[in-house]
């Protein structure tokens, strides 16, 4: 199997989880599930293919990428419960696809011969849009929007992973390794320890 397809179906299989997880919060139903699981897990590939060209957008081409997110909703539906907290699981579960994310859309754009800008900007959508839809539509504020969160910041990093360990001459599937690794360190060290950029602080707004 193409490392890409591989990279592909993993992040929709823990996007759909996240996905799921999110409608368990809103207690909604399981066609709800599956609507959650399903635009949570393909939005980012998504804007990708549709950005690069890609024809047709991967899981129109293969619609079982919506049988395994599906698969997932079904899953979390029925041991959603079993978890006493729902939120920090599915921080963690995003945390693993987004770094998963990153190394596809970023390899894919590589793959393409795209300019470096391109892979990066590749890299930070297909990591982040499907969790900022995900968020948006059940009412959250996206976590790529959190104060004191690394988010986008550590796809981009990623995604920088990608294009340096490609100068190198690493093979794709270090390359893929090396930019899941440093997404998903700076990730977890922002939710485990706190890690953060400096924010911008100005006077208070005038009325």
């Amino acid at each position: 199997m193409n490392l890409f397809i591989l990279l592909d179906y993993s992040s929709v299989l823990v996007f759909a989880l996240t996905g799921a997880l999110v409608a368990s919060r809103a207690q909604l139903d399981i066609v709800g599930f599956c609507f959650f699981a399903c635009f949570t897990a393909v939005g980012g590939g998504t804007v990708r293919d549709v950005l690069l060209d890609r024809n047709p957008v991967f899981w129109i081409g293969n619609p079982s990428y919506l049988g395994i997110a599906c698969g997932a909703a079904l899953l979390v539906f029925f041991t959603a419960h079993l978890f006493e907290s729902r939120y920090r699981l599915m921080l963690w579960l995003d945390a693993f696809a987004l770094s998963i994310a990153v190394a596809a859309g970023s390899g894919v754009a590589q793959a393409l011969d795209q300019t470096v800008p391109i892979v990066l900007v590749m890299g930070v959508i297909t990591g982040s849009m499907g969790g900022l839809l995900r968020d948006v539509v059940s009412n959250e504020v996206p976590l790529v929007l959190k104060q004191g969160e690394l988010y986008v910041t550590c796809a981009l990093a990623g995604s920088a992973a990608t294009v340096i360990a490609d100068y190198f001459g690493l093979s794709p599937n270090l390359t893929a390794f090396a930019c899941a690794a440093v997404t998903f360190t700076l990730r977890s060290g922002s939710i485990a320890f706190g890690w953060s950029l400096p924010n911008y602080k100005s006077r208070p707004p005038r009325p």
